[in-house]
């Protein structure tokens, strides 16, 4: 177990340090220079298109809303990543790790706009809804299978196995130190309750995360800004500390800039999953009159998973004054700060919230995994064994290491972005193609823009479902 996690180590500090973080941060910008800074001057938009109902109610077939496909999307990004992972990386990478945790999510906004603008783009009509992601876009819009199906095979693995095993390794360390639970019983509890809802398909998916994720995210943002209301004279220096941790001399020499930066970029990534390549496939299930809608609707995503709810959990441990060190579980170490700030009550919330925040990340992950061994075969037989498969290790990783457990999410993760991010470089003016067209409709006074198969000739049979 040693070898593996020394192993994982390595192959994470040569992929992140030399090429994910220079690829990352180079797409978001260019993406955001390339679209005039969509994600920013379209804020309003996204906001409006939240709430349209867009669907079409074709007699005879079943819909995902534009709302559900945004609720199962932030059903994954909301989770041990907000709670977890954003302890992780002021732990390990000190409070500057925020800052550049706020600065992928302002830019990798714009990327998240592209890869689901794309999916929206190349989706195609399956059973009970649509269908699509970038294995879609790199078989169709790339004419590349064989990358198609390396990125199936890639987020398959990352969502339905590394991810899932983080998100309960990390309910039950919060529940064994909230309540005493063993971590065997639990982990059994969270798997067959895993098995029962990804039995029913995307529709049950899409029922559930569109009920706990508005519910869960709203009380964790409630309570963390009751916390900051009791500490707002404090906020200040915690701004001063962030960005001075991010920047300072005494990290430059200390070489905290460059773990700071790591940090904050790899968790902040986890997070909200821009560029990544997961959300796309959720975001091309939503029945939309125009592939840029729910591109906007994705990059809203982002800002709400970062800038609000890490945002939260940030604020939370360094009003604590919590003891900062990269011994302590991540999720400990919350649980800690929410303690020093409400008692022994902030302990049991946590547990509570990871719970509702992680358990919904493991329903939505396993969609992920799903669409994408749908693309690579329509076997039942293959996909029953998967299912099994992401149950055990779901029930895996409430036994293993905080360390394994992260290890392996950290190197598929990247691997899987970078298949991704090499995508939508060669796809991404396509989207800004239907972005052109978007505004230009807008412009002409159309409140609802509607693309049609056809209306942009470069663009001429892209879309079969358009």
């Amino acid at each position: 177990m040693e070898l593996l996690l020394k192993w994982l180590t390595e192959i994470n500090d040569f992929l992140w340090t030399y090429i994910l973080i220079i690829m990352l941060l180079g797409c978001a910008a260019w993406f955001t220079l390339r679209s005039r800074f969509v994600q920013f001057r379209m804020f309003k938009e996204m906001i409006r298109l939240l709430g349209e109902s867009t669907g079409r109610h074709t007699p005879g077939e079943k819909h995902i809303s534009s709302f559900q496909a945004f609720a199962v999307s932030l059903a994954s990004r909301v989770g041990t990543g907000n709670l977890a992972g954003v302890a992780t990386a002021i732990a390990v990478g000190g409070p500057g790790a925020v800052f550049w945790m706020w600065i992928i999510a302002l830019l990798g906004a714009s990327s998240a706009f592209v890869e689901s603008t794309l999916a929206q783009l190349y989706k195609i009509k399956g059973k009970d809804s649509f269908i699509g992601g970038p294995a879609y876009y790199m078989k169709k819009g790339l004419g590349m299978s064989w990358m198609g199906i390396l990125f199936a095979v890639l987020i398959s693995i990352t969502f339905g196995f590394a991810f899932n095993s983080v998100q309960s390794n990390t309910i039950c360390a919060a529940w064994e130190e909230a309540f005493g639970i063993d971590v065997r019983i639990l982990g059994g509890i969270i798997t067959g309750l895993t098995l029962v809802i990804i039995f029913g398909g995307i529709q049950r998916i899409a029922k559930v995360s569109s009920i706990v994720v508005p519910v869960m995210a709203l009380g964790y943002i409630l309570l963390a800004l009751t916390i900051v209301l009791f500490n707002i004279r404090e906020i200040p220096a915690v701004f001063k500390l962030i960005v001075g941790s991010a920047f300072g001399w005494e990290q430059f020499a200390g070489g905290g800039i460059g773990a700071a930066l790591m940090q904050g970029i790899k968790r902040g990534l986890f997070s909200n999953e821009a560029g990544m390549g997961s959300a796309p496939n959720v975001a091309a299930t939503a029945d939309v009159s125009h592939p840029v809608k729910q591109g906007l609707i994705q990059a809203l995503g982002v800002f709400t998973d970062t800038l609000v709810i890490c945002s939260c959990t940030a604020f939370i441990i360094l009003f604590s004054h919590a003891s900062l060190s990269p011994d302590v579980n991540g999720i400990q170490l919350t649980q800690q700060a929410l303690s020093n700030e409400i008692g022994n009550f902030g302990t049991i919330f946590v547990a509570i919230a990871i719970l509702l925040f992680a358990f919904s990340s493991i329903i939505g992950n396993y969609y992920y995994g799903e669409a994408n061994i749908r693309f690579i075969t329509n076997k039942r037989s293959v996909l029953f064994i998967y299912r099994l498969l992401v149950g055990g290790m779901v029930f895996f990783g409430a036994l293993t290491s905080l360390d394994l457990a992260w290890g392996l999410a950290d190197v598929t993760m990247g691997l899987m972005a970078l298949c991704n991010l090499i995508a939508i470089i060669l796809l991404g003016r396509q989207a800004f193609l239907l972005l052109k067209d978007y505004m230009d409709q807008k412009r002409a006074g159309v409140n609802s823009p509607v693309y049609r198969n056809g209306c942009i000739p470069e663009l001429k049979d892209k879309g079969e479902c358009w």
